[in-house]
């Protein structure tokens, strides 16, 4: 695909040079994502889920006209997820609109052990508690130690692992019920682990070597 594809936007032509080599330097460059082909050569190991199909009908002057509506959530497993929606007359024809939306929608997330309970410094959890809304539906996450599991519904557990949260505590609000609002919460809440700012001196060794780190760098 690499050797096919012409890139028409500045961090295309970037990702072609080579001059960024990584999704978090595209990601940090400022440069908005506008092209599917920089994710496929960036994160080669990309997943894709489809979270939700439904139909919807619309009634013209023509008479009743009928599209399928997908959510489709992508991701690495490995701190990079996110989540795409779109619509066609066919479900595969809107699955593939959906993948394109869902990897130019790609964050990045924080993770780390922010539990009191584990304290191992690995990243295997959300390093602190976060929420995210969207309609009714509130979503909130909390540190768990190694061994919970992902504690939460299956809509949030597909998009949790697709990002390499391994454990967590979920508590949710609202009708959840409906999956395309369950499942955005739940990717605003992740957002929110990269809007959030944490005090480095504090935070990071906590995650790299555990609380003995920070006992030796404040005595």
């Amino acid at each position: 695909m690499s050797e096919e594809w012409e890139p028409k936007t500045r961090l295309g032509k970037l990702v072609m040079e080579g001059r960024i080599t990584s999704m978090s330097q595209a990601l940090r460059s400022g440069l908005p994502l506008r092209e599917a082909e920089i994710v496929d050569i960036l994160l080669p190991n990309l997943e894709d889920e489809v979270i939700d199909v439904r139909m919807v009908q619309r009634m013209t002057d023509s008479g009743r006209r009928t599209k399928f509506s997908v959510m489709v959530a992508v991701g690495n497993g490995d701190g990079f997820v996110g989540i795409g929606t779109a619509k066609a007359k066919e479900v595969g024809a809107a699955i593939r609109k959906a993948i394109v939306k869902a990897k130019l929608n790609i964050i990045e997330i924080k993770r780390g052990c922010g539990s009191w309970e584990c304290g191992c410094g690995m990243p295997h959890s959300v390093p602190f508690k976060v929420t995210g809304k969207c309609g009714s539906v509130r979503v909130t996450l909390k540190p768990a130690p190694k061994g919970v599991g992902l504690a939460v519904g299956d809509v949030a557990k597909t998009i949790l692992r697709l990002a390499g949260v391994k454990d967590v505590w979920g508590f949710t609000q609202g009708h959840t019920k409906t999956t395309v609002n369950y499942a955005m919460a739940t990717f605003d809440a992740l957002r929110q682990t990269t809007i959030m700012r944490v005090n480095p001196r504090i935070v990071m060794p906590i995650y790299k070597g555990g609380v003995e780190d920070v006992r030796s760098d404040q005595s």
